[in-house]
């Protein structure tokens, strides 16, 4: 049996889960998410928790059990409670702000960048270079943090760049002065 398959995801109040069609709804306060499944995975509501089971051991079903019991759990988590990601800006006049459905960035080219910002995500801009993305939608969220980091990746010699929060950078020496 699957180890993340098999247990159970808990389900808060205020959020509602349906199967029908071998999609799955969840609505909740922050919103509602949908997602298709396969048939041979089964879902079982017990009260407040749902069970995901599998019809064979096969090796791909085996696969599908576990991915669609942490999609499930993503989105309910999504809808209740959302996703964020920080992105941290360092470096010299690097900056970000938020300009209605644009964010605009100014990451040492010659002109500053701007970035569509889609309408499920937001984004706030925080003067120490801080930059929190957040959503319902998990994927989305972590997608979108990472276009933006790929526009300045940062430098092991200075730090200079766009960083996770939680990301650490191993930084090297520079090169020593000739003798």
């Amino acid at each position: 049996m699957s180890r993340v398959g098999k247990i159970p995801v808990k389900i808060p109040q205020g959020v509602k889960v349906t199967f029908q069609d071998e999609i799955i709804t969840v609505e909740g306060p922050k919103g509602k998410l949908t997602q298709k499944y396969h048939p041979v995975i089964t879902f079982q509501s017990e009260g407040d928790t749902i069970v995901v089971s599998r019809l064979n051991e096969e090796k791909q079903t085996r696969a599908y059990h576990g991915l669609y019991r942490n999609l499930l759990n993503n989105m309910v988590v999504g809808v209740s409670s959302g996703f964020s990601k920080a992105l941290i800006i360092t470096g010299v006049g690097y900056r970000a702000e938020v300009q209605g459905k644009l964010l605009s960035m100014n990451l040492g080219y010659s002109n500053e960048v701007y970035v569509g910002i889609p309408d499920d995500i937001t984004v706030v801009s925080e003067p120490n270079g801080k930059v929190v993305i957040s959503g319902i939608d998990k994927q989305r969220v972590g997608e979108f943090a990472s276009q933006i980091r790929k526009l300045r990746l940062p430098e092991p010699y200075k730090g200079k760049g766009i960083r996770y929060e939680d990301e650490q950078i191993r930084r090297k020496v520079g090169k020593s002065g000739v003798k």
